[in-house]
């Protein structure tokens, strides 16, 4: 029988979680059953999935983006008390897990994302080391756009020549195009992550490094869904991924 604090313990020695300084703690976030039959993942916490577990009769949400981030009002009032209440009511288990699953070097959004395009890895850069560096196969910026079209169902905003070669490859899922700067001081031709903000644009244009915009929600679906599919397999318990849809 898998308990919810079973459950807790294996994922914080998984994911490293002492390893990492973030913005939200991680782990189990709200108490729910204490047995661990069924589980339901999604990217984010909120009140849709939350009422797609209950549906599913999930005896825990395991998320990327949970709740209670650093600098929040903590009152319990509005979208976060309809939040909590929903999860309460249906004795549901919440669990997250933000930078731990950016970076886990198999079950991770960005391992996950490389694996999916045919992406190797050379090096890391960025806070804690989350960024990777590597080649991909897809020879021009357009191809590789291309590629992430098909896989994410979005396409990507792309600044830089289409028609140029990819040439050295950085990434990094969700909101990291603040760490463009980083990527080219490690020797990036190519930068692709989530967001993009005004100043990336310019800083692409101006220090010859092409960018792709790609979705925090769609590049951040992967890594869940893999370590999802990791505890049914370890533990011979349900897991069921509901992708609620974000189009940022």
């Amino acid at each position: 029988m898998l308990t919810r604090e079973r459950l807790a313990e294996y994922l914080h020695e998984l994911l490293q979680v002492d390893a990492f300084d973030d913005y939200a703690p991680n782990g189990l976030q709200v108490e729910g059953r204490a047995r661990i039959r069924r589980i339901v993942s999604g990217v984010s916490a909120s009140l849709e999935l939350l009422r797609r577990a209950a549906q599913f009769d999930a005896c825990a949400v395991l998320v990327h983006h949970g709740w209670f981030w650093r600098g929040e009002d903590p009152r319990v009032t509005g979208q976060r008390h309809r939040r909590l209440k929903a999860a309460l009511d249906a004795e549901l288990n919440l669990f997250a897990y933000h930078l731990p699953l950016d970076a886990h070097p198999s079950l991770g959004n960005n391992a996950q994302l490389a694996a999916r395009l045919g992406w190797q890895t050379q090096a890391h850069f960025g806070k804690q080391q989350l960024g990777l560096i590597g080649h991909a196969p897809q020879s021009t910026r357009a191809e590789l756009a291309d590629a992430l079209e098909r896989l994410l169902g979005r396409r990507p905003l792309l600044v830089g020549d289409a028609a140029a070669p990819v040439g050295r490859l950085a990434w990094c899922t969700g909101a990291a195009q603040g760490w463009i700067e980083q990527a080219r001081a490690a020797g990036a031709d190519t930068y692709v992550s989530g967001e993009i903000s005004e100043p990336t644009t310019h800083f692409a244009r101006e220090m010859d490094i092409a960018y792709l915009a790609c979705g925090h929600h769609a590049t951040e679906r992967y890594g869940v869904q893999a370590l999802g599919r990791h505890l049914a397999e370890a533990f011979g318990i349900e897991h069921q991924f509901i992708d609620v849809d974000n189009p940022a």
